[in-house]
């Protein structure tokens, strides 16, 4: 029996996507998909690469198709298994945008018009200016989650605030309409969830970055990972300390801590009367040491382009079965007339 089929006994499952929107690094990796894979052992899991949400921005056609396969054989080399988890393309699996259109009729402006992103995304642009699909992202996020009957998301600070809005959306139409979602938990890691830019540490790691010294490629070869970390901005003073007094100094180490499973305050004590240097030398050892086993996997992936074809398909046909069976209760409590 799936691990995911519905009529069996099951653990909490999960949703989560990410834009295939640029260049993979490691805010990716240690932001949400190192944590996807740790999630396998505990949770039913639904991962996802959600490429209509990418197109709320202006893509490059060819770019947009490469992305994509890119972040699946991300998934897939860094442990994802296809065997214990759904991993498919969203725009694969049509419900997504029915349920969103459904969920439309029960989201109200004002609530889209509060959400933080939205207002980052369009500071300064004309309102008349300003694309509806990027105004309703929220929704079709509410809708991606609800149809897997999610019991948790496990997502950054910023996308909290939509977790919230999917929460009274499903307790909105549950009430209104009858109990048809579950209303999922957010799952917000503590501690290297968050990766900053190495060189504003204000800023989040970002593939839209200015610079390409600011984040670390996935696929950056060992010199180049060494010279931008040799480059990243740090502090004032020498001791390798954290502390909110030194945020480049405390990205570094949590970036340290994530990869090699240490603790921050051994990391701290190892370096003790040491100065940035050595800290910086060994971080990105640290680096090209657990990225080495994912960049031979994402080449070998890149060479069976059929492999990571076959895991989209199967994906998609898992994922469909769950989603239209949300949706068939769905139509069914609004009251729409069940196809003949």
């Amino acid at each position: 029996m799936s691990p995911l089929d519905e009529t069996s006994a099951r653990r909490p499952r999960v949703f989560s996507g990410i834009q295939p929107s640029g260049t993979l690094h490691l805010g990716n990796y240690l932001g949400a998909v190192k944590n996807w894979v740790a999630m396998q052992e505990t949770h039913e899991c639904v991962y996802c690469a959600v490429d209509l949400h990418a197109i709320t921005v202006r893509q490059v056609r060819a770019e947009l198709r490469r992305n994509t396969i890119d972040l699946v054989n991300l998934f897939l080399a860094s442990g994802v298994d296809p065997e214990r988890s759904i991993v498919f393309v969203q725009s694969h699996v049509p419900a997504h945008s029915e349920l969103m259109w459904i969920l439309n009729t029960i989201t109200y402006m004002g609530e889209l018009r509060r959400m933080t992103q939205f207002k980052d995304k369009t500071a300064g642009a004309e309102g008349e200016s300003i694309a509806v699909g990027l105004f309703d992202y929220p929704v079709l996020m509410a809708a991606d989650i609800l149809l897997y009957r999610a019991d948790a998301v496990p997502v950054g600070e910023d996308q909290k605030q939509h977790v919230e809005l999917t929460r009274d959306l499903a307790e909105r139409f549950n009430n209104a309409f009858g109990k048809a979602f579950v209303v999922p938990e957010p799952i917000i890691k503590e501690g290297g969830a968050r990766v900053m830019s190495l060189d504003d540490p204000a800023k989040k790691m970002s593939k839209s970055a200015g610079s390409e010294s600011s984040y670390i490629a996935v696929m950056d070869a060992p010199d180049v990972v060494r010279r931008k970390i040799r480059r990243a901005v740090t502090d004032s003073g020498s001791e390798v300390r954290g502390g909110p007094d030194k945020p480049s100094l405390t990205n570094l180490l949590d970036i340290y801590a994530a990869l090699s499973g240490d603790a921050i305050a051994d990391i701290e004590a190892r370096y003790s009367g040491k100065g940035y240097a050595d800290f910086k030398s060994d971080l990105a050892e640290v680096i090209v040491d657990a990225l080495a086993p994912i960049q031979a996997r994402i080449r070998e992936l890149e060479a069976d382009k059929s492999y990571t074809l076959g895991v989209l398909k199967t994906g998609a046909e898992r994922a469909e079965a769950i989603a239209q069976r949300t949706l068939a209760k769905v139509r069914e409590r609004v009251g729409l007339v069940p196809r003949p």
